[in-house]
């Protein structure tokens, strides 16, 4: 059955005329009226009493007309949908962000493309790296912000910013006046630890290892503030990115880490082999520009 089949069917019956109804969308009665035999064929039933002088529904036309004004109904709200769509009037993007990303240029490029698209609608979810990267393959998500390396057999990826691990303390520490600080120095403090859901965990932990000594970690948590408040009440050290230091309230200096140093490298990455609605794809697109351009410095 073919959606035509039915809207002839209901012009038909809004003009009780083949004649008129056929005028009506421009086409000849005798394919109105084989549109409508061939209905009443699949149907197994007929549709209007050709009897009378007058043409009228039967019982059973009567009820699939009903039927068939909702149908209607809704392939129209479809094709409205479908243009609200393709012509990105309509959308919603599920972007996973790690809670240490200083979000400040990612934002402003969020906000022009609300600006030019104000019907996409965006879910912003926090969490480390590993979890983003689940929830992407997954596709609980559309995009994310990790820490490289990622599985390059299941993502693409776009790298944005790479920076530098700096060492952060209280003021009042011995190492708060240096300018560097070798790695294998802090052997015998006590580290305070974005939790195992971060790659930034792992690559802290491994990097203290290659400087000759397993970190004693004293607490891991999710949210930067709570790290930096643990720092700033000289209950121990962290190592957080050179963009993230920037922002540190004055209970807590930073200080740059050498021999080794520790890279952070932040990436957006969506899947190989996943559906992309019109509004992530555009989104996506508009980003990748926009950091290229280097508008995220505006």
């Amino acid at each position: 059955m073919d959606i035509k089949h039915l809207q002839y069917f209901i012009e038909v019956s809004n003009f009780n005329s083949f004649s008129r109804a056929a005028d009506h969308l421009f086409i000849t009665q005798p394919t109105i009226s084989k549109m409508i035999k061939n209905l009443e064929t699949e149907l197994g039933v007929a549709l209007f009493d050709r009897s009378r002088k007058q043409l009228t529904l039967t019982d059973a036309g009567r009820i699939i007309l009903e039927q068939a004004k909702l149908i209607d109904k809704a392939f129209n709200n479809l094709e409205i949908e479908l243009d609200n769509l393709t012509g990105l009037k309509k959308g919603h993007i599920r972007i996973g962000l790690p809670p240490i990303f200083n979000a400040h240029y990612f934002l402003k490029i969020v906000g022009r493309f609300h600006e030019r698209y104000p019907g996409i609608t965006f879910q912003l979810v926090e969490d480390g790296s590993k979890k983003i990267e689940e929830d992407v393959a997954n596709n609980l998500l559309d995009v994310g912000v990790i820490v490289l390396p990622t599985k390059n057999d299941i993502f693409e990826h776009f790298s944005f910013m790479e920076e530098d691990l700096k060492l952060i303390l209280h003021p009042s520490h011995p190492l708060a006046k240096r300018k560097e600080v070798n790695l294998a120095e802090l052997a015998n403090e006590s580290f305070i630890l974005f939790n195992k859901d971060f790659v930034l965990n792992d690559r802290i932990i491994h990097s203290c290892k290659s400087a000759g000594f397993n970190p004693h970690i004293i607490s891991e948590s999710s949210q930067r503030s709570f790290i930096e408040e643990m720092v700033a009440s000289k209950l121990g050290v962290s190592l957080l990115p050179e963009s993230v230091c920037n922002q540190l309230n004055k209970n807590v200096i930073a200080v740059t880490v050498v021999n080794p140093t520790i890279s952070w490298n932040l990436a957006i990455i969506w899947g190989k082999d996943q559906y992309f609605s019109y509004a992530a794809s555009e989104w996506l697109n508009f980003t990748i520009e926009q950091f290229k351009m280097g508008n995220q410095e505006d």
